[in-house]
Order: C-alpha cells, then structure tokens, then sequence
C-alpha cells in the first residue's frame, strides 16, 4: 500500500463508521453473526474502492450502500434465505423486557422483515435506510437522486403498506 496517510485516514473511516454499518446489518438481518462478518465484508471492500468515492454523498451512506449489497450477495448465496437465526435476536440486550416481552418482539421483528421483502423494491429500501441506517429524509433523497418530500412520502407509503399487509391476517374487513 503507498501511502501511510492513506492507511491513516482508512482506519479512522473504520472507527467512526464501524458501528453504524454493524447497527444497520444487524437490524437488517436480525443476526449479530451475519452483521459481523457482512461489516467486515463491507470495509475491506471499501477500503479496495475509497478512490472511487466521489464525495457526492455522505460517506456513511456510501458505506452503509456497501454493506446492503453484501447482505444481498450473502442472502442470494446462502440456502437459508428464509430462515433468520432467532436464537441471535433473544441475545440483544434488554434491561426490562421480560421473556413474553422478548418473544413478542422477536416474532413481531420476524413478521415485518417477512412483509418487508414483499414490498416493492423502491419502497423497500427507502424503509430499511429510514428505520435500519437511521438516515435523515435528505439522505435518502439524495442516494436516490429524489427530493427529501420524495424520501418522506416513500417511506410513510412504504411504513402503511407494512401496516396493511401485517393486519391483512388478523383484521380482515
């Protein structure tokens, strides 16, 4: 490698950004396994390409960009596509929660990733950078070259069509 600034600067990339990649494959997969191995997928990949970077979005969101085609390429290479470890999300910290608790989150947390990839794919991603990547309405609408009303009103359409299909089961009218 040239440069040891280089080297530097990528290792300060690596400890800033480290955890919000981490967060946004965790909640996206549900597994803190997978997020590990797909967060490290996603910086030696980033690290091989930092000179592509243009710079013409937050470098968080180039990042967290990476790290969601990872978890793709990972899910379309695994044979267990629809199986989501559980055992991995009962592990999450939770102070207060008791076990019912728990149990109805993690089934409630299983039922909106199922819905979620039934959503077109427009919608789909403009919820996971919302809700997993914690990205700003303006973020989103400049990753995909849209106004930050575009960003909002996707998300609120995609978050009913959740609500709808999640309710499609158990109220029907």
């Amino acid at each position: 490698m040239k440069g040891g600034g280089r080297v530097t600067e990528f290792e300060e990339l690596y400890r800033t950004y480290f955890d919000d990649v981490f967060r946004y494959i965790r909640r996206l997969s549900g597994s803190e396994s997978i997020a590990d191995e797909i967060t490290s997928e996603t910086f030696f990949k980033a690290m091989r390409s930092i000179k592509s970077f243009r710079g013409n979005c937050d470098i968080r969101v180039w990042l967290c960009q990476i790290a969601k085609n990872c978890y793709y390429t990972y899910l379309k290479k695994s044979t267990q596509t629809d199986s989501i470890d559980e055992t991995e999300l009962s592990e999450l910290p939770s102070e207060e929660a008791t076990a019912e608790e728990q149990l109805i989150r993690q089934d409630e947390a299983s039922r909106i990733r199922a819905v979620l990839h039934t959503l077109p794919e427009t919608y789909k991603e403009v919820f996971m950078w919302r809700v997993f990547a914690e990205l700003s309405f303006s973020q989103i609408g400049q990753l995909f070259g849209k106004s930050d009303n575009w960003a909002c009103v996707t998300y609120h359409r995609a978050k009913r069509m959740i609500q709808e299909r999640l309710g499609d089961g158990t109220d029907e009218k």
